[in-house]
């Protein structure tokens, strides 16, 4: 059986577990949203009157980071499910097929990309009620983008619950890392706001280069360097934390 098949049994199977309860992919989008409706209107009057702010309007400027807030958000909790399978013995039936550890891994994060790009795709429908406007390909190039950084997340969330194998140690693990990536990340206001020391420190959070792609990908400017270096950060960060992933299910089996 190739590796290819067998991520895709994985995620057919991991698919029917989430169709199985498709609330959950509305419960995921709506902190999002919540911020698309309560927050937005608030920074419209703050981009016509501070400078320092990116160029658009406050949906082209909001919006692209709240994809990213769904690719943090919804994956790097993902870990929960398998710490559940893990109690009760599903991963260690799985470790005595010929299954690859890596599939086991793939096909769990493929699922969580396949949710997470629904999402972004849903609320990106609904901003345009609130009058988003961006051009097609650079939606598309941020929905791709979304995918990625999902990818990086879910898989970081993986390998961390088959170490903590808890949810009490794996909840406040989660918070103590989401929290600092969020509020240097510039999701909430871009850090070009920030003083000099805040914009240098959010220089080494990589999901700041993500945030800062999906708002040129907004602007249409899907050619520029900045779409590439956000699109590079997070390919990078993708492959680091899958490689993570596979040694930490090839560990646990071993």
């Amino acid at each position: 059986m190739t590796l290819l098949l067998q991520i895709w049994l994985i995620f057919q199977r991991a698919m029917r577990q989430s169709l199985r309860n498709p609330v959950w992919v509305i419960i995921g989008i709506v902190q999002p949203l919540l911020y698309l409706t309560l927050f937005g209107p608030l920074l419209q009057p703050l981009i016509t009157a501070t400078p320092g702010f990116p160029p658009g309007d406050a949906y082209q400027v909001l919006v692209p980071a709240l994809l990213v807030q769904l690719g943090m958000f919804g994956s790097l909790f993902a870990g929960f499910s398998l710490i559940q399978e893990y109690r009760t013995g599903v991963v260690e039936r799985m470790r005595v097929t010929p299954v690859s550890r890596t599939a086991l891994l793939l096909g769990r994060s493929m699922r969580d990309v396949v949710v997470l790009v629904v999402q972004g795709i849903l609320l990106t429908f609904v901003a345009m009620f609130f009058g988003l406007r961006a051009p097609p390909l650079g939606i598309v190039v941020a929905l791709v983008l979304v995918a990625v950084i999902a990818m990086a997340t879910s898989a970081a969330s993986y390998a961390m619950a088959l170490l903590v194998k808890s949810e009490e140690a794996l909840g406040p693990l989660l918070n103590a890392i989401v929290i600092p990536l969020l509020l240097l990340s510039g999701i909430l206001l871009p850090m070009t706001l920030a003083p000099a020391w805040l914009f240098v420190l959010s220089r080494l959070n990589p999901f700041a280069y993500v945030v800062d792609a999906e708002r040129a990908a907004f602007q249409g400017a899907v050619l520029s360097g900045t779409v590439g270096l956000g699109l590079a950060v997070a390919v990078g960060l993708a492959a680091l934390t899958v490689a993570w992933g596979v040694r930490t299910f090839h560990r646990e089996s071993a």
